[in-house]
């Protein structure tokens, strides 16, 4: 289970830091992906090949299937945490989260987001002004 938030630097080399506590149960590779809110997502490869089945069964006649898949494909890449901890971004999927020198890793329980730490902060201060509504509109979904 992955959670919390961590400030960690891209450098030169597109290369960013996977907090220790990720680490372990991420495994030696990753899948890289584009996330929604302007993110990228990490799945472990368990979790992106149930998503990857998923993603086949979308019906090929559907444009919107179609345009998801293409976008979902194109925008995603396998990608090996090194000896120091860091994962080596892709430039295309750098400049589609606009990230920069500071971003933020966050746990999101079963996956883990990579935002540009401006995007993320913009975000988490509306999220939480809007926290209660939120919650009450999703009633119907929890336990």
């Amino acid at each position: 289970m992955f959670m919390g938030e961590y400030a960690h630097n891209l450098d030169a080399k597109g290369r960013i830091i996977i907090p220790a506590k990720f680490r372990e149960e991420l495994g030696e590779e990753v899948v890289v992906t584009r996330g929604m809110d302007c993110c990228l997502n990490i799945y472990t490869k368990e979790q992106w090949n149930t998503l990857l089945e998923q993603l086949t069964k979308l019906p090929s006649t559907k444009a919107d299937a179609r345009k998801f898949v293409r976008a979902m494909g194109a925008k995603t890449a396998h990608v090996e945490i090194d000896a120091q901890g860091r994962i080596k971004l892709p430039l295309n999927l750098i400049a589609l989260a606009h990230l920069e020198k500071e971003c933020m890793v966050v746990g999101v329980l079963n996956y883990v987001e990579i935002w540009a730490k401006d995007k993320y902060e913009a975000m988490d201060a509306e999220s939480n002004e809007a926290f209660e509504t939120i919650a009450e509109s999703l009633t119907e979904f929890m336990l």
